[in-house]
């Protein structure tokens, strides 16, 4: 019998890529209304890039993956609470990060701009706070499955962003019993310790729970791995490769009660 339901955020109850992308473009038609020589298309295009490369060379970089803390998050996050020496060291070096990535999409544009670059390094945090989406059927899924079900939040990511984040979506918080961030934790999904600890929490056995999320390698991978059922929310009708099964698939989260009753 399920008892308690398990659901990630990002891309499951909040929609984070939304909120990213359209804070990019803010960002970077702000960079062409200083220089309208800069295309918005192209520099959102090269930081993207360059965040990837300065992210992937980075003194935190092992640290910010084993947390699941992503290139996009790393050029906006604080990474100020939290007691693990490496948060701190994160917190220090984040904004040489976010200069530098900016720094060389402007070069990549022919711009060779440090004060610019120090300008979108400030400001792509700015816009990103200013936007905060959760998909049209969160709310009214979470409140008919808590009356069902026991909820509990499971997020990967620094302790700062991630509560920034559900704290940013009035009363999203109060449908959980817990919340649970990695970078709390010290290790993410699809870490079984992360799932145990879950399922400690809950004080019931993995066959009573489900893990809900978007993310087949660390939500459905680490569910399965712990012998939690999973449910993967499939809104764009991806296919998956063969060694990851889901117990179920969603295209929303509307469609999450009648799957719930067949398992």
């Amino acid at each position: 019998m399920i008892k308690a339901i398990i659901f990630d955020l990002d891309n499951t109850l909040y929609w984070d890529e939304r909120s990213n992308d359209e804070a990019l473009e803010a960002t970077c038609l702000f960079a062409s209304s200083h220089i309208p020589a800069i295309s918005p298309d192209k520099l959102k295009h090269d930081v993207i890039r360059e965040a990837e490369l300065q992210f992937a060379t980075s003194t935190f970089f092992d640290f910010a993956s084993s947390i699941e803390v992503t290139t996009l998050e790393a050029l906006w996050a604080r990474f100020d609470v939290g007691s693990h020496p490496m948060l701190e060291k994160m917190r220090i070096e984040a904004p040489i990060y976010r200069f530098n990535a900016w720094h060389a999409a402007l070069q990549s544009s022919g711009q060779y701009n440090p004060d610019l670059a120090s300008l979108l390094a400030t400001r792509y945090p700015q816009e990103r706070r200013k936007r905060s989406f959760i998909y049209d059927d969160t709310f009214e899924t979470l409140t008919l499955l808590r009356s069902k079900y026991r909820l509990l939040l499971l997020t990967n990511g620094t302790p700062d962003l991630q509560r920034e984040k559900v704290d940013s979506v009035p009363e999203l918080a109060s449908f959980f019993e817990h919340i649970i961030i990695s970078g709390n934790f010290g290790e993410g999904k699809p870490s079984e310790s992360i799932f145990r600890h879950a399922i400690d929490l809950l004080e019931i056995k993995p066959n009573e729970a489900v893990m809900v999320g978007d993310n087949l390698y660390t939500d459905i991978l680490g569910a399965n791995r712990c012998g939690i059922q999973s449910i993967w929310i499939n809104r764009s009708n991806a296919s998956r490769p063969d060694h990851i099964h889901p117990t179920r698939e969603a295209l929303s989260l509307s469609e999450l009660h009648p799957l719930l009753l067949s398992l």
